[in-house]
């Protein structure tokens, strides 16, 4: 059954609430610079992420550790100057909010000042819940992030799938209640099993956006570069691509540098 849309000038943080309330499904892609974030906020996206994947996507980094705050507020900067319509949501990265509210409060402050973004995620459950209360009296929107929370890859050793085991999967869910209960405007729950993530989204108002968690949570994110397949040594299941921008990419590469050789480029026509 297809649901109307209401047709929003600017994705807010109510603007996603509301979108649960209707049925309306929530699509969420990341940016990191003014150019693609253009292009994915004038498609239509809900919210773009400038996520801490940049440390992976932009700067090469094994894992989002390396990256430092002053980066995250360059790459929110440009994304911001790009977006008309689509949320922004700007990760805090590893460090900058763990362990001391206080710090997590500055941290926050700083990348809503200096990049303009309008919204901060951070990744974890109990164990951050004083940053993240911290956070919200400055009225700063926050989203949460559980399951698999990459920040945290060394303590979990591995990218699988997280709250398989009983146990994991009930903290799972009481983490989840306890962000809402905290004032989360959202929550991302990365590569969980599709029931638990169904029966999170369902248990709570607040939109539930999925990555690798199944299609019953209130939303999807992807990493764009991944989607458009400009990436290709990363194939998660849940990732669909929708492109196949190296191989594309590759080839007019190629065909650049073999005009260049031939001096086929510039033509007359190329020149003044």
């Amino acid at each position: 059954m297809s649901v109307a849309k209401k047709q929003y000038k600017r994705i807010t943080t109510k603007s996603l609430v509301e979108m649960k309330a209707n049925g309306e499904k929530i699509s969420m892609l990341t940016a990191y610079d003014y150019t693609m974030a253009k292009i994915v906020d004038g498609a239509g996206v809900d919210v773009i992420l400038v996520g801490d994947s940049a440390s992976n996507v932009m700067a090469g980094h094994e894992t989002t550790l390396p990256i430092t705050l002053d980066q995250m507020i360059y790459h929110a900067s440009s994304v911001i100057r790009a977006a008309e319509r689509s949320l922004v949501v700007v990760d805090l990265p590893f460090g900058t909010y763990q362990g001391n509210s206080k710090s997590a409060l500055e941290s926050a402050i700083k990348v809503m000042k200096e990049s303009g973004g309008h919204a901060v995620k951070l990744e974890g459950g109990s164990e951050i819940a004083e940053s993240i209360s911290r956070i919200l009296t400055a009225g700063i929107p926050v989203m949460g992030h559980l399951g698999l929370t990459p920040q945290s890859i060394y303590k979990f050793g591995t990218y699988t799938v997280r709250a398989k085991e009983e146990e994991e999967a009930n903290k799972l869910l009481e983490d989840a209640k306890l962000l809402q209960e905290l004032g989360c405007f959202a929550l991302v729950l990365e590569k969980v099993p599709a029931v638990l993530a169904e029966k999170v989204a369902k248990s709570l108002t607040i939109p539930v956006i999925g990555i690798g968690a199944g299609g019953g949570v209130d939303g999807q994110v992807l990493v764009t570069h991944d989607m458009l397949g400009m990436t290709h040594e990363f194939n998660p299941r849940f990732l669909r691509r929708y492109l196949d921008l190296y191989a594309e990419m590759t080839n007019a590469f190629q065909s650049y540098i073999q005009d260049v050789k031939s001096q086929d480029f510039p033509n007359e026509k190329e020149q003044y």
